[in-house]
């Protein structure tokens, strides 16, 4: 049986995650059609942005949480992480546009399946390391 104040919380992280999520998703379709706007081609310019942003972001949170010392409590965490880059990020799209590359564009398809993950794992440990090195000095 959950008590009133497991309850509250749990609601509470629901309706943060929403509203990060909603703002996320808004700051995606900001940022990846201003950035395909100005970007030429077939090339999902604009995801790959979005979705290396998001790991860069991800990687300094977690730089400042583990500098600082401090837990950021589930609450902070889910809505950051699930709401507002989870919101703004997308593997969906990612996975849907490499089948479409694939179809007429294979090549491009390949590099930009590699840019996108090891460009995520570059700006996770780059926002990581960043912020180590920001604060360490």
């Amino acid at each position: 049986m959950h008590k009133v104040g497991e309850s509250l919380v749990d609601m509470i992280t629901i309706i943060g995650v929403m509203l990060g999520g909603a703002l996320g998703g808004m700051l995606r379709l900001w940022i990846g059609s201003s950035v395909s706007r100005y970007a030429s081609g077939v090339f999902p310019w604009g995801t790959l942005t979005v979705n290396l942003t998001a790991a860069l972001m991800m990687g300094a949170a977690f730089g400042i949480w583990q500098a600082s010392g401090e837990n950021p409590g589930a609450l902070v965490w889910a809505v950051m992480a699930a709401g507002l880059l989870g919101g703004y990020s997308t593997v969906s799209t990612l996975s849907l546009q490499v089948l479409r590359l694939w179809t007429y564009h294979p090549v491009l398809a390949i590099v930009y399946l590699v840019a996108s993950l090891g460009g995520g794992l570059a700006m996770i440990a780059g926002g990581h390391l960043g912020i180590m090195a920001a604060i360490t000095t």
